[in-house]
């Protein structure tokens, strides 16, 4: 009596992280045109990051730039446990605070930051504004409002600052954020926690001076 044979199982789909960690490895092996897909992949994220950090426009590409030479020339250390954007995150950071520290130049944050967020009900929306038309009226509230919250942006310590803009902006989770700017996340949390006070301050009055307002 022969055996049935079991056909193998396909392999499972894979995923942007397996996706990643294939096109690294492709490119420690020599395949420089897989590393220029991933250039191409996250350029435009990397560059808004960059870009929420520092006020000078002409900076971003040239810290973009550095960001992905340093990810290169480290890529042989890139073992997998983490994402790869979020490890690439994490040398876009420091290379953008090195560059500011060597102008001595403090990182700021647009009010551009915050016209986008994730659907995320821990998430703060500064971008969430009384607006229901565009009457004179409710656009000259969206501009204070939008004023304040750069206002209060500009106002928070640097590590506050990064923590609420990798999370409102980038969307990244709380484990990933620790280890993007390598600290507990319980850190994380207390940073988001003071940065989103320190906004809420800062906004709240506006808010309520116009709640009462028809529009």
């Amino acid at each position: 009596m022969s055996e049935s044979i079991t056909p193998p199982a396909p392999p499972p789909p894979a995923n942007s992280a397996d996706a990643d960690f294939q096109l690294v490895q492709r490119t420690v092996a020599g395949d420089d045109k897989a590393y220029e897909l991933l250039v191409l992949k996250y350029q435009r994220r990397i560059e808004r990051l960059i870009g929420r950090m520092v006020r000078d426009v002409d900076l971003v590409e040239d810290i973009a730039q550095e960001t992905f030479i340093r990810a290169y020339r480290a890529l042989h250390q890139f073992r997998g446990e983490a994402q790869f954007y979020t490890w690439l995150y994490r040398i876009a950071v420091n290379t953008a605070k090195k560059a500011l520290v060597d102008m001595k130049r403090d990182p700021t944050v647009s009010e551009a930051a915050f016209r986008s967020s994730d659907d995320d009900d821990e998430t703060y929306r500064p971008g969430n504004e009384p607006i229901s038309d565009e009457s004179p009226d409710t656009i000259l509230a969206a501009k204070e409002i939008a004023a304040a919250v750069n206002a209060a942006m500009e106002a928070l310590p640097n590590e506050l600052r990064q923590a609420v803009t990798l999370r409102e902006i980038e969307g990244l989770s709380y484990e990933e954020i620790a280890e993007v700017m390598n600290c507990p996340i319980g850190t994380v949390r207390s940073r988001i926690f003071r940065a989103r006070e320190a906004i809420s301050a800062r906004v709240k009055p506006l808010l309520d001076s116009q709640s009462g307002k028809r529009w």
